[in-house]
């Protein structure tokens, strides 16, 4: 089949859970397709090739709130005018222009990462128009795949339904560093620091997770791994607010430095306030790795303790737990990741594809 994907920055080299999510699925789903990724060209870092992956990148821009919705409407005009089978649409807000693709007769598959009008960075207009997106994209496409098990459930009632499928994030079986340069760069001791993984952006709580860490009585530091786009204001404000000497900003980190940072590390936290399903999270449980987790509905679809969960936004009882998990100095922990295969996942996608093949082949 030909695949036409667009709705992610790309992939490789590029942050983000959807970027993520992209580059292991299509990966593997190349091995039996043809498939075409629609890029925003300002993300663009690489043009490693893949093998059945053709890259098309088309002009954007990084300003927050106008960057998917003007690669959308270009990737929906690109792709209104090619052979494909199947348009895959990665998030509410790129599938704002899914009826003219509907119109066209085309196969559309949506995935629903995250309802990203949630996210506090949006203003009234902004929210507005991605809740519109998403009833635009719920009714025209063919299939949705949920990642979050809790948000399908939201519109279980709705009369299209019967299109739903709940397909979770995956993630690559651990590997081992091979060295410690990066560790030693940043002068980080093996099992001696906290690791955070993730877009420096609100949603997040770093601010929450700093705050906590800075009120603990602790030799450990804190390491945060990844950057910000847009929300600059609010990485500068974390930055100027910490001791730098404890709380340590890496920047975007992948690859082989980030399986030291996983490897190395001495705790997990995500202190996220909203999630789709955090693939970092499933990284560091495949890591083996103790973890912390804010008790959001995401954060719920895997199968951790009672006690690695902390009241989301609440300093003082994530400096409490902190201050125990350091203190008991957790052995590693192996976690059942049977679930979260990248070949399963990918068989299950190229399923409901074959599924909306046929349907198209009866309907003519």
């Amino acid at each position: 089949m030909n695949i036409s994907v667009f709705g992610t920055r790309g992939f490789p080299f590029i942050q983000g859970g959807v970027e993520n999510h992209c580059e292991h699925l299509y990966r593997r789903l190349a091995q039996t397709n043809n498939i075409t990724v629609c890029r925003r060209k300002p993300y663009v870092c690489s043009n490693e090739p893949y093998e059945n992956i053709r890259f098309v990148d088309l002009p954007s821009t990084k300003m927050k709130g106008f960057e998917p919705l003007l690669h959308s409407f270009l990737a929906t005009f690109y792709v209104l005018f090619n052979r494909t089978d199947i348009v895959h649409i990665h998030n509410i807000g790129p599938a704002l222009f899914s009826p003219l693709l509907r119109l066209a007769g085309k196969r559309i598959i949506l995935t629903y990462h995250s309802p990203n009008y949630e996210h506090k960075k949006w203003n009234a207009f902004a929210r507005f128009i991605l809740k519109r997106s998403e009833s635009i994209a719920l009714r025209n496409a063919h299939a949705v795949i949920f990642v979050n098990k809790f948000q399908m459930d939201k519109f279980k009632d709705r009369p299209y339904s019967g299109k739903f499928y709940f397909i979770p994030n995956g993630v690559e079986k651990s590997m081992a560093p091979i060295s410690n340069d990066f560790l030693n760069q940043w002068e980080l001791t093996s099992s001696k620091y906290i690791l955070a993984v993730g877009r420096i952006t609100p949603e997040k709580g770093f601010d929450t997770l700093i705050n906590a860490f800075l009120a603990t009585n602790t030799d450990y530091k804190l390491v945060i791994a990844g950057h910000t786009e847009s929300e600059t204001s609010y990485q500068n404000k974390l930055k100027n607010s910490t001791d730098t000497k404890r709380v340590l900003f890496t920047g975007f980190v992948c690859g082989e430095h980030l399986r030291q940072l996983y490897n190395n590390a001495g705790l997990f936290v995500l202190s996220s306030t909203n999630e789709g399903f955090s693939i970092a999270l499933l990284e560091a449980m495949s890591y083996h790795l103790p973890i912390i987790v804010s008790d959001i509905p995401a954060t719920r679809l895997v199968d951790l303790p009672e006690d690695c969960y902390f009241p989301s936004g609440d300093e003082v009882a994530l400096s409490v737990l902190l201050e125990e998990k350091i203190k008991n100095k957790i052995s590693p922990i192996t976690y059942d990741m049977e679930k979260y295969n990248w070949d399963t996942i990918a068989k299950k996608t190229s399923r409901i594809y074959n599924t909306l093949i046929k349907k198209s082949v009866n309907e003519k």
